[in-house]
């Protein structure tokens, strides 16, 4: 186990970390070798605290991924050895210089008491900024276009207003504008990067352990301080009070104050009008949805990061780009999670998917409601397909030509709908339960063997998912 961050410093800490090896290899048996191989295989264990460990990844596109689909089921099977895991965090780090990174950032001499406090204290493990969080990596457009040059202007002491208050809907890069603010300033100044939801979670902790006057002084001694999601800070009176208290002191030492939020200060629910006051006393940009342009960059380098990362691996058509810029309209969030499970299905089943394949797959972010796909839509585009009638296909006859285009339509009502077998059965005329899994298994068997079949499920599933019988690929 390559565990980067091991030090002499460390070892007062005394924890009894857990046995990362057997936790890999549980994860390889229940999340199979492939997803190991390819995603899980690059976390390394660094620390494990109270209820968390803390892991490592080499890129953020990693972490995403990881965090977006296996997190839940890595934290079962860490409690599974050791149940007091309640959370696990992760730290992006290039293996190549984390050696020399780590003695810079990380590990502080050990002659200093205060330093070695810090790394057993949590206002280190979440003052954390992102590397690839950068100004230079943020794409720009109409909709941001303003908040990042607010940004930019701040990060380069050139900005009168203070605070810079910076809002807009999820997953439209807000946080990445306040990371690479962070990183930018903390090159000469002292940056305190944490959320709302953090910042009450110290709070909290500092008044059960009696210990507020470390707490007063940590957060008004800094320079910079980014607060990422203050509508979090909603309803909590004690927390306003001191928030409130630490923001005047702040200003009154010149330090800069950037604050991240879902909505504009005047929209904040169960906030102090005076907080609301202050914040609007700055400067207040919003970050808007992505026009079409803006999303055909960000897919454009979403995949050329992607075709670095995995060489000749992956393969994303102009038309798929194109398909995904002008779909995926909802935030840059959902439009690099599509570019992510595109990548994946490419690289699962070895192939480049086609349209119709990207439209399954995409589904849940194309809002094709399963609502809209019944049984009736079913049957009746796959009798058109067919040239056959819906009574023929739901009669008791077992000609050939009628019987494969009957389990086609029981097969694609097993995939495309949450009907129960018995539900499924009683629409193609009472039909046994058993009747629907020989249907659905031999559909999936031919499937394996017989090209053509696979491309008629495929016209048929994006007939049946657009309802538009023109729409074939």
């Amino acid at each position: 186990m390559n565990n980067n961050f091991t030090s002499k410093n460390l070892n007062n800490l005394k924890i009894e970390n857990l046995d990362w090896a057997l936790i890999q290899n549980q994860m390889k048996n229940k999340l199979g070798t492939e997803i190991y191989e390819s995603w899980l295989k690059k976390i390394n264990f660094i620390e494990e605290f109270n209820n968390y460990i803390l892991l490592t990844v080499p890129t953020r596109f990693i972490r995403d991924w990881i965090t977006s689909r296996y997190l839940d089921q890595i934290l079962q099977i860490v409690k599974g050895y050791k149940k007091e895991i309640v959370r696990i965090e992760f730290k992006i780090i290039d293996q190549k210089s984390a050696k020399s990174d780590d003695k810079k950032d990380n590990i502080r001499e050990p002659n200093n008491k205060e330093n070695v406090s810090f790394i057993k204290d949590s206002y280190l493990q979440y003052n954390r900024i992102d590397p690839n969080k950068r100004f230079d990596n943020f794409l720009t457009g109409l909709s941001n276009k303003l908040a990042y040059e607010a940004s930019l202007k701040v990060s380069e002491n050139v900005a009168s207003y203070n605070p810079l208050y910076i809002y807009g809907g999820v997953g439209m890069g807000k946080t990445h504008l306040l990371n690479a603010i962070g990183l930018e300033l903390k090159r000469n100044s002292k940056v305190m990067f944490i959320s709302a939801e953090r910042f009450m979670y110290q709070f909290v902790k500092s008044i059960k352990s009696n210990d507020m006057v470390k707490f007063k002084e940590y957060f008004r001694n800094t320079d910079i301080l980014l607060i990422d999601d203050i509508q979090f800070m909603n309803g909590k009176e004690a927390m306003q009070e001191e928030f409130f208290h630490t923001f005047n002191a702040l200003l009154d030492k010149e330090s800069k104050i950037i604050v991240s939020a879902d909505r504009p200060p005047n929209k904040l629910s169960r906030i102090q009008e005076r907080i609301k006051s202050r914040f609007s006393g700055g400067l207040v940009v919003d970050i808007q949805k992505p026009d079409y342009d803006l999303r055909k960059k960000i897919v454009i380098q979403k995949t050329e990061e992607l075709n670095k990362l995995y060489s000749d691996q992956i393969k994303i058509s102009k038309e798929i780009q194109d398909f995904v810029s002008l779909e995926i309209t909802a935030s840059i969030r959902e439009l690099v999670g599509a570019i992510n499970r595109i990548v994946s299905f490419s690289r699962i089943y070895n192939k480049t998917p086609n349209l119709s394949e990207i439209k399954v797959v995409l589904k849940d972010l194309l809002n094709l409601s399963e609502n809209k796909v019944t049984i009736d839509l079913i049957q009746t585009i796959v009798c058109r397909f067919f040239k056959i009638s819906k009574n023929e296909m739901l009669s008791s006859r077992r000609s050939r030509y009628l019987v494969r285009p009957r389990q086609t339509a029981i097969y694609l009502t097993k995939i495309l709908t949450s009907k129960s077998l018995p539900e499924i059965g009683r629409e193609f005329s009472n039909r046994d339960h058993t009747t629907i899994i020989h249907s659905v298994k031999t559909i999936e068997k031919l499937k394996d063997k017989d090209p053509e079949m696979v491309e008629n499920i495929n016209k048929l599933k994006n007939q049946i998912l657009y309802n538009n019988k023109d729409n074939e690929i």
